[in-house]
């Protein structure tokens, strides 16, 4: 009779415990409904017991979103729960890049007791613009998150958090990462180092260029590209000769373009007309970098023999990099800017314009052009001109931010903010 009655009274407690807990979470989450007030209310749920709470609050404050929420989303990165975590990186982002957490991984988290299953999206192409500034601390967080997460997912989400806040005083984080023994942390790890975009990192990366995996041999070649790692270039050319198939070959030969090493102008000669699309197109990139003027002739036959777009825009931003920068109809600048029209391709011709564009005289070549440039040509170059222009840039940026155009004049007032930021 005593253990019957002993029994009755564990569960009694126990239901009553559970209905607490469902009392506490729903006030949590009618909390969540009052907007940025609340905030102060709902932080000290993130210290509640029980994890059902806790994940109730940071849901709520993702929700609230805005810079006040910072501060407890980094006490919620801090908690040892991955799903907390996953959503914390998520929050955080979201606080600098407003409709983050909606693509996020929270989004895809299904919850059996202890055990978080959650997935990426393809895109990861988001980065906060030059001018937002994060706090340290959030990087720090999201740093220790990335090298020793209470999950795979959780480590993978927060080194692609960092990558699109360009936590660059997290590359010691993302090179932990880098030794995880899984491959989407480490391909996550990958990418936020090409977005943060600091040559330091490159020799800490060299090692995978010879990975067994095809997607983080790809990816490790593609940063060491980026990075412009010319000492990493033996082992490109390595990579390249000993490829295991064609997708590897095109990120070796593309690595070895974008270092633009002279010592490779043979190969990328040898490679202007194969029968591959993105061969040819790294082979005519490669020639833009070397620079050398004797070039020329070869590539001009490219550019007016190519029948196909990615290698003919590599062609046009071979040609205007080794000097063709008039801009007749036919020509290759011409073309470059004309293909901002493109949703397909725009984005190649912006990365070339960018790059081409630092040379002052490639942009006083563009600057006649904007005058009856189209409403894409316009939002487009704007974007150009804030990565690579400089202060002959600023009145052109100007003008654009006063379009009749709302679409062109905020793109411009944003890209001119960004120049600003990045001038020195």
């Amino acid at each position: 009779m005593k253990t019957t009655f002993s029994l009755l009274f564990i569960s009694a407690l126990a239901f009553g415990q559970q209905a607490d807990t469902k009392t506490r979470a729903k006030a949590v989450h009618d909390l969540g409904k009052q907007g940025q007030e609340a905030i102060p209310k709902i932080a000290p749920y993130l210290s509640d017991p029980d994890v059902t709470v806790r994940v109730e609050a940071v849901k709520a404050l993702v929700e609230i979103g805005g810079p006040k929420t910072v501060d407890p989303l980094v006490k919620a990165a801090h908690d040892n729960d991955p799903e907390i975590q996953i959503r914390a990186a998520d929050g955080l982002v979201n606080a600098y890049l407003p409709g983050y957490a909606k693509t996020g991984m929270s989004g895809t988290i299904q919850r059996a007791g202890n055990s978080i299953r959650s997935k990426f999206t393809d895109t990861n192409d988001k980065v906060i613009d030059v001018y937002v500034m994060v706090p340290p601390e959030v990087i720090e967080a999201l740093g220790k998150l990335a090298r020793g997460g209470a999950s795979v997912e959780a480590r993978a989400n927060a080194a692609r958090a960092v990558g699109v806040l360009r936590g660059q005083a997290a590359i010691p984080d993302l090179v932990e990462a880098l030794h995880s023994k899984d491959d989407t942390v480490m391909y996550e790890a990958l990418v936020a180092v090409q977005k943060i975009r600091d040559p330091s990192a490159a020799p800490r990366i060299a090692f995978l260029l010879r990975d067994l995996d095809d997607k983080i041999q790809i990816a490790a070649l593609e940063t060491t590209g980026i990075l412009r790692n010319k000492e990493a270039a033996p082992d490109v050319r390595d990579a390249m000769e000993h490829a295991r198939n064609i997708r590897v070959r095109r990120a070796a030969l593309s690595a070895l373009a974008m270092i633009g090493d002279p010592a490779d102008r043979g190969v990328f000669l040898q490679n202007l007309n194969d029968k591959d699309d993105a061969i040819r197109a790294a082979a005519a990139e490669g020639l833009a970098r070397v620079k050398d003027p004797a070039d020329r002739p070869v590539v001009e036959k490219a550019f007016n023999d190519e029948k196909k777009m990615n290698p003919r825009l590599s062609d046009a931003f071979a040609l205007a990099s080794l000097g063709a920068t008039d801009t007749g109809e036919f020509s290759a600048l011409r073309y470059l800017f004309n293909t901002l029209n493109q949703r397909i391709y725009r984005g190649v011709a912006v990365a070339f314009l960018t790059e081409l564009c630092r040379d002052g005289k490639v942009r006083q070549a563009i600057y006649p052009m904007l005058t009856g440039a189209t409403k894409d040509e316009k939002i487009q170059m704007s974007i150009v001109l804030s990565r690579s222009g400089d202060r002959d840039s600023i009145p052109f940026l100007e003008t654009l931010s006063i379009d009749p155009d709302n679409d062109v004049a905020q793109e411009g007032i944003r890209s001119l903010r960004t120049l600003r930021a990045r001038l020195p």
